[in-house]
């Protein structure tokens, strides 16, 4: 069970989930330039002078009220910290929990040119399985809005598998602070949890949608009185008979019982048996 924190905690003294990105990525600079803040020999990054986090910020409270509008679900424990029961150097400020259902949430903007749903669950996939850990939760939402005007609400589940490797490569850092040896890149490519779907999209411009679109609708009946009239055709098949033989059609019957069916050449099917 995850524990609540009663007090406003330094973050030198956990890993987070915004850290946890860092930790599991490709950037030794900012790797170590973590490492250095959590010993205390580094200030945190000022990114007051940056916009896209300030969008972020004053984006979220409208981003958690347009997907609560959107779904009907609340948020609750906005901005509650957690932290984990054993590994007590492990913990999370979550931007809420989803109820019902208790789903960690997310809010998030990013810029229209680079968004797509698979980048913005890559880019953050480390912080909702880190949080998903504290939270003792079994998914996470996350909530996109796009300079570009755009909502886009995501489902991951918690992966045992990357959660492993995430819990690996975090103990190895903070034994690096505790320490005081300089950290290397795990160099470690984490699993990629399949996303839920949850789009709904207009296939209109799509010539290739519209070819085979039409040709379903076409067939589409003749399907259905073909499959009634293959029910038909099987009740009609003895219960004693290994085949059934008549008028251009074949039906055999399998060691299990199926009955299945293939067309034969009129000739041969009107020969008389023997």
């Amino acid at each position: 069970m995850e524990a609540y924190m009663s007090r406003k905690v330094d973050r030198r003294s956990f890993i987070g989930g915004s850290d946890a990105r860092v930790i599991l990525g490709d950037n030794e600079a900012n790797l170590i330039r973590l490492w250095r803040e959590k010993r205390g020999e580094a200030q945190p990054e000022n990114l007051s002078d940056n916009l896209i986090v300030q969008l972020g910020t004053v984006t979220e409270d409208l981003n958690r009220r347009w997907y609560e509008r959107n779904t009907g679900h609340a948020i609750k424990h906005v901005q509650r910290q957690l932290q984990h029961p054993v590994n007590r150097w492990m913990a999370a400020t979550l931007d809420g929990l989803v109820d019902p259902g208790g789903a960690v949430f997310e809010a998030k903007f990013m810029l229209p040119w680079t968004f797509s749903e698979e980048a913005a669950a890559e880019k953050h996939m480390a912080q909702l399985q880190h949080n998903m850990w504290v939270a003792n939760a079994t998914s996470a939402v996350l909530s996109v809005i796009t300079g570009g005007g755009k909502w886009v609400e995501l489902t991951v589940h918690a992966d045992p598998l990357y959660q492993h490797l995430l819990l690996t490569a975090e103990k190895k850092f903070w034994r690096c602070v505790q320490s005081g040896e300089e950290p290397r890149l795990f160099g470690v490519e984490p699993p990629r949890p399949r996303l839920e779907a949850v789009r709904i999209i207009d296939m209109s411009a799509s010539n290739s949608w519209a070819e085979f679109a039409a040709t379903y609708r076409r067939t589409q009946p003749a399907y259905q009185e073909h499959e009634a009239t293959r029910a038909e055709l099987k009740k009609l098949v003895p219960e004693d008979a290994k085949e059934a033989i008549g008028h251009g059609l074949r039906a055999k019957r399998s060691k299990s019982g199926a009955i299945s069916f293939d067309l034969m050449d009129v000739e041969v099917a009107d020969a008389p048996l023997q």
